[in-house]
């Protein structure tokens, strides 16, 4: 199974840069992921975010492990609405402080 390289791109651009590394259209693999032509282009320009079920059919059509594409959306998702809210990054920082205490209450 490949592994996408670390880089700091979005996932639509981590997704057109599979597609084209195969010389593959936008048609090709919408079809074979089972969504349409044009929300595959909107995916790719960031304008539109996948849902789970497409990152699972990406994942396995172009063989790449799906927690991976899965943190490149959330990482997306992340940074669009902290620059939306125009909060800084130590927001994050919260996030993950959080994120131990509802694991560790999650626990008891």
């Amino acid at each position: 199974m490949r592994t996408m390289k670390k880089s700091i791109g979005t996932i639509g651009e981590h997704l057109r840069s599979l597609r084209e590394r195969e010389s593959l259209s936008l048609r090709e693999v919408a079809s074979h992921i089972g969504i349409d032509t044009s929300l595959l282009g909107k995916i790719e320009r960031n304008q539109r975010q996948p849902t789970k079920d497409q990152i699972k059919h990406i994942a396995t059509f172009f063989k790449i492990e799906e927690k991976l594409l899965i943190k490149e959306m959330l990482s997306d998702q992340f940074a669009y609405r902290i620059i939306e809210e125009k909060v800084g990054i130590d927001t994050l920082k919260i996030a993950g402080d959080k994120i131990e205490i509802f694991k560790a209450n999650k626990k008891k």
